[in-house]
């Protein structure tokens, strides 16, 4: 949240460095900006002298308190600045405290100035040096110029709303312009040329009709946000409205664009909120509205996904698609749970199945196939018929001691890694209690070598 101070009364109580800090950060916000202190350091006092700052030479006291909007508690001694922050409180009045985070209403964050663009980091008072360190990242990687192209884009606002009355339009018109040749020009210091460019902009953007729709089809890994592709982010930051399911996490939704609309479409084993049919009619629909439709998958479009099916019905309407690849699951949970697909020694070919039953609860299929000593078998959606899937890989030839692992939530925070023998693995995973999440069965020889790859315990044991 930003506060407007632009005349306004703030009042810092302290006088020394700490505070002179404070004030710095307030004359930018262009605040009346009242000072309560016995004595005053040497940069205050010179702003005292030419009026940048009126000052109250005692120690603080409530009567000194007056109307501000915004207070500051910049003392060296902790019991004024909680006396401070009390009154302020009790006046319902914002208080920032410095370095105690407990008193405090209100945080002063670090900045980044590309004025009228600023952009605010904090650690809600926890880590002050750690979002110093995140601004410095943030100010060699933000140009200077931007503040140019906001303050260009703000003097024609006005103008393109009375122009663009439709708000998917301007939105698809704004995302032209700073994604285009009127960024460059601005941000590199053309402002002539950017303004007469901007203007081309809007008088086509006015004649054009209704924006064409769009379905992208993202691939978001397995669950681990630092997975995505920069693809799939950028086009995250797009879509007007996101289909999603129980596979795609929280932490991955909370990078979709805010103010896109969201509509589960379920997906849960056994109980699917819209089935897939209605699934691909949903996204012709939102397409041919105009929208940009983000269909998230969980780990690879293509990889057990649907997205086949989805694109088929997309091409036989004529709706524009776009289609991000992400980390198949199999690559991702094997990965994190030190699991190697292949081996030298041990696995030359890998296959990924289904172990998604038939309507009948059945398993179709080819289980001589799958049954081979120099091969990783990986199975996706297998955990509900995990019994089944180690008794028919024993029958059809594996030995009842070969390895396996069943590998849940995987590359996320909670994820588990169950392991153990054809034999006995469905008893273990019994054992262990009441799992939730996505599951992947892993099984082969390969499975043994996890002792010595389990790359990311020895991370966390560090």
């Amino acid at each position: 949240m930003f506060m407007r101070l632009v005349s306004r009364d703030v009042l810092v109580v302290g006088g020394g460095e700490i505070a002179a800090r404070k004030v710095r950060l307030l004359h930018k916000g262009q605040a009346r900006i009242r000072v309560v202190a016995p004595q005053l350091c040497a940069e205050l006092a010179e702003q005292q002298r030419n009026g940048q700052v009126s000052w109250l030479q005692q120690p603080f006291d409530a009567d000194a308190f007056g109307q501000p909007t915004l207070v500051i508690a910049a003392t060296d001694q902790p019991e004024v600045n909680r006396q401070v922050a009390s009154v302020a409180q009790a006046r319902g009045v914002p208080v920032n405290v410095v370095d105690d985070a407990q008193s405090s209403t209100a945080i002063m964050p670090s900045i980044v100035d590309r004025s009228p663009v600023v952009v605010a980091l904090s650690s809600g008072g926890t880590a002050p040096v750690l979002a110093r360190r995140l601004r410095d990242q943030i100010e060699k990687s933000l140009p200077s110029g931007y503040g140019r192209l906001a303050a260009l884009s703000g003097a024609i606002r006005e103008r393109v709303m009375q122009t663009l009355p439709e708000p998917r339009s301007r939105l698809r018109f704004w995302e032209r312009v700073f994604d285009g040749p009127v960024a460059q020009r601005a941000v590199s210091g053309d402002l002539d040329s950017a303004r007469a460019m901007l203007d081309d902009s809007l008088r086509q953007a006015q004649d054009a009709d209704m924006p064409q729709g769009e379905v992208f089809l993202v691939g978001v890994g397995p669950g681990d946000p630092d997975l995505l592709t920069l693809r799939a982010h950028r086009l995250m930051q797009l879509a007007d409205v996101v289909l999603y399911d129980r596979l795609i996490p929280e932490p991955i939704m909370d990078l979709v664009r805010r103010d896109a609309e969201r509509i589960d479409v379920g997906k849960r084993r056994s109980n699917h909120t819209l089935p897939q049919e209605d699934i691909n009619a949903l996204l012709v629909r939102l397409a041919r509205q105009g929208q940009r439709v983000l269909r998230l998958k969980g780990g690879d479009p293509f990889m057990f996904g649907r997205g086949g099916e989805e694109i088929e019905e997309l091409m036989e309407a004529g709706v524009p698609f776009q289609v991000v690849p992400g980390i198949t699951s199999a690559l991702g949970c094997a990965a994190y749970a030190g699991i190697p697909l292949t081996h030298r020694d041990h696995a030359q070919s890998c296959v990924f199945v289904t172990g998604h039953p038939k309507a009948d609860g059945t398993l179709d299929l080819d289980w001589p196939r799958l049954a081979h000593a120099q091969q990783t078998l990986v199975v996706y959606m297998g955990v509900g018929s995990l019994p089944a899937l180690c008794a028919e890989l024993i029958r059809a030839g594996l030995a009842a001691d070969w390895p396996a692992a069943l590998i849940f939530n995987g590359t996320r925070p909670d994820q588990q890694v169950i392991t153990g023998q054809l034999d006995n693995l469905p008893q273990r995973v019994e054992a262990a209690g009441d799992i939730t999440g996505p599951g992947l069965l892993i099984v082969g020889q390969v499975v043994r070598l996890r002792e010595r790859c389990d790359w990311l315990q020895a991370t966390r044991m560090a």
